[in-house]
């Protein structure tokens, strides 16, 4: 496969240039994740140890908040040493080999065994920028492979429309957008009929050789779907960068190990599906607003087989703002929360191995993790106003450093050798973003509906509306720093809780700055946006639209495709 691919956060290049692939996993990171493993088993020892403990409620704080990292720590270097297990095959590179015996003819027929496939490519359009959805679409149109590409648009935009016959796809334009995306998936299934289906949204360039890299996994009949990582191009603003960032273990290792356990879920776009499994399911999962994950634990409990492949077959766009990263997050947040109170992995119920519950259990409480950071902020304060410590008066603050380090350091030693450098972009998200992640546990918890929003769209409201809790702790943090560095000038020493509480404070500064930055970008001059859909309270017209490419476009298609009707409007129902 060329790489015909721009440097993301998932593309790493050698001295020499070369780009290293997603799966060379070398000996030396085997190394730093067993050292940090005992890190982080060393960490644990020491905060239990009775004889190490302080004031009570300190203590608490931070006994609870490491619980959940080191807990979510051990279990994420437990899947990442898995990570070296390869699902191609013998099968697999034979199906490959055999998947398209006419491509020297110039036939783009596509044979899992003694059958031709027909694959649909979905774009799932709701809003977006005309010119990215042009983007897409015309690499859609160019996989290599016998497809139909589709624009599933429930943005309801005749632009769109019209684009999509230019560049060669069809289009599905919905009576109204229930069930978000999965409700546009499901619906598109009920008119397009190619035994596979890949999801992109209108973001995600796909790489001409998608399906060629990915359908031969087909050949095995328990696979119900194939997923490749979400690489991001747009890495020019600080949220962009630290929400790419974020995910890079996840996609690099956390995925490839959930492959040895047939635990790897799906996360939306840049997948294929078996449509026979989804159907067996009875459609995308629409009653969650994260319908990724809840369809790949629902294929799972069936018995069906999941596929991950670390080779980035698609490129789109990461969150560039607050307001568009928090509804991100919020929303994935959700979907975790929802699967850990209403469908825990581990109830005797479900019907997983051992190894998927406690993979599905990693993920169900991962987002816990972004509501640690809170109780941290709190503990130096704690002392520096009421004397109350975390730890016993007698462990030094050496002590506390040493046990520290050996596990936050290397963290932060293996995100780098992950990543290729430190990324404060990463860790200032990570400990800022604790305000998103209660709010989806509150949601949650009170049954209280996330609406919809797309990945990488925002409308033009200050990010100060979206960060007032960040707010109100950084005005005081910054006034407790003061005390206590008076204090400390006072004492004659400088103490571990004021230079705890100062990094926090700089961190939440950094965060603020990010902010100030992109409120006097938004007020500068823009050209003009496209108009974005109607919400969904909002009576829709009532038709259905499934359009056919312009004629021209079609030529090349007809012969390895077959015909359906003809391009239609249906009022008053779907068709």
């Amino acid at each position: 496969m060329t790489d015909t691919t721009s440097r993301t956060h998932l593309t790493r290049f050698d001295r020499n240039g070369r780009r290293i692939e997603g799966g060379e996993t070398s000996a030396l990171f085997v190394l730093v994740s067993v050292v940090a493993t005992l890190g982080v088993v060393a960490y644990s020892l020491f905060l239990l140890n009775p004889d190490n403990r302080g004031d009570f409620l300190p203590y608490s704080l931070v006994l609870i908040a490491e619980t959940i990292l080191v807990v979510q720590a051990l279990l994420s270097m437990w899947t990442i040493l898995a990570s070296g297990y390869d699902p191609r095959d013998f099968p697999y590179h034979e199906a490959k080999r055999l998947l398209m015996p006419s491509a020297p003819d110039g036939d783009d027929t596509m044979r899992l065994g003694d059958r031709d496939v027909l694959v649909d490519v979905f774009i799932t359009v709701y809003g977006e920028d005309l010119d990215v959805v042009r983007r897409t679409v015309r690499a859609a149109v160019a996989l290599r492979g016998a497809h139909r590409t589709w624009v599933l648009d429930d943005g309801r935009s005749d632009a769109v429309k019209a684009a999509a016959a230019e560049l060669g796809a069809w289009y599905i334009r919905r009576l109204s957008p229930n069930g978000a995306k999965a409700g546009n998936v499901n619906h598109a299934l009920s008119i397009a009929k190619g035994e596979l289906f890949a999801v992109f949204d209108a973001d995600f360039v796909p790489h001409p050789d998608f399906l060629i890299e990915t359908v031969p996994f087909f050949n095995d009949a328990n696979v119900a779907f194939v997923q490749t990582p979400q690489a991001y191009g747009n890495l020019h603003t600080v949220i962009a960068r630290g929400a790419a960032y974020m995910q890079t273990v996840f996609y690099r290792f956390a995925q490839r190990g959930r492959n040895r356990f047939n635990a790897a879920f799906c996360v939306g776009t840049n997948v294929i599906f078996r449509r026979a499994a989804i159907d067996d399911i009875g459609g995308i999962y629409t009653d969650s607003k994260s319908e990724d994950v809840w369809t790949a634990l629902t294929l799972h409990e069936r018995g069906w087989r999941s596929v991950y492949i670390p080779d980035v077959l698609a490129v789109g766009d990461a969150p560039e703002t607050i307001e568009a990263y928090s509804k991100q997050q919020l929303r994935w947040a959700t979907g975790g929360f929802e699967i850990l109170l209403t469908h825990n992995p581990l109830s005797p119920r479900r019907k997983l191995t051992g190894d998927q519950r406690i993979q599905y259990f990693v993920t169900a409480t991962f987002y816990l993790t972004g509501i640690a950071p809170l109780l941290l902020l709190l503990v130096p304060p704690l002392e520096i106003y009421f004397d109350l410590r975390p730890m016993n008066l007698t462990i030094t603050a050496l002590t506390w450093a040493i046990y520290y380090a050996g596990f936050y350091a290397m963290q932060i030693v293996l995100a780098w050798f992950v990543v290729g450098s430190f990324r404060w972009e990463t860790l200032t998200l990570s400990t800022v973003s604790f305000p998103i992640y209660t709010k989806a546990l509150w949601n949650v918890l009170t049954g209280k509906d996330v609406g919809w929003h797309v990945t990488g769209t925002a409308s033009q409201r200050s990010p100060f509306n979206f960060i007032v809790p960040q707010l109100l702790f950084f005005v005081f943090l910054a006034l407790t720093s003061v005390v206590a560095i008076w204090r400390d000038a006072n004492g004659g020493a400088l103490s571990l809780a004021t230079a705890w509480n100062v990094t926090n404070t700089l961190i939440l500064a950094a965060f603020v700055g990010t902010a100030i930055h992109e409120h006097r970008a938004a007020r500068r001059p823009r050209s003009a946006m496209p108009a974005t859909p109607a919400p969904e309270d909002e009576a829709p017209a009532l038709i259905t639209i499934v359009a056919r490419p312009l004629p021209a476009a079609r030529e090349e298609e007809a012969d390895a495709v077959p015909a359906v009707p003809a391009s239609r409007a249906q009022r008053g129902g779907a068709s």
